[in-house]
C-alpha cells in the first residue's frame, strides 16, 4: 500500500476549495481510493460552501472566489 498527496478542487456556486487528501494505492482494481476522513471531508466542505459557510469551509479546505471574466 502506497499513500500519495493529491489536491481535490470542490465547486460550489461561485467558490471554488481546495481540499488536500491522499489517494490510497494497491495492488487491487479498486486503487487509487480516498480515506473515510478524506471523503468526509470533502463532503463537508461541499456542503460548507452550499450553505455559505466560508468559515467552515475555509478551517478544512482553501477557499477561492471565482469571478466572471468578460471579453
Amino acid at each position: 500500500m502506497r499513500k500519495r498527496h493529491h489536491t481535490r478542487l470542490v465547486h460550489e456556486g461561485k467558490y471554488v476549495a481546495e481540499v488536500d487528501v491522499e489517494l490510497i494505492e494497491t495492488d487491487t482494481g479498486w486503487s487509487p481510493y480516498l480515506s473515510v476522513e478524506d471523503a468526509g471531508r470533502l463532503d463537508d466542505v461541499r456542503e460548507a460552501l452550499r450553505r455559505g459557510d466560508l468559515k467552515s469551509a475555509a478551517r478544512l479546505s482553501r477557499v477561492f472566489a471565482l469571478t466572471p471574466v468578460t471579453p
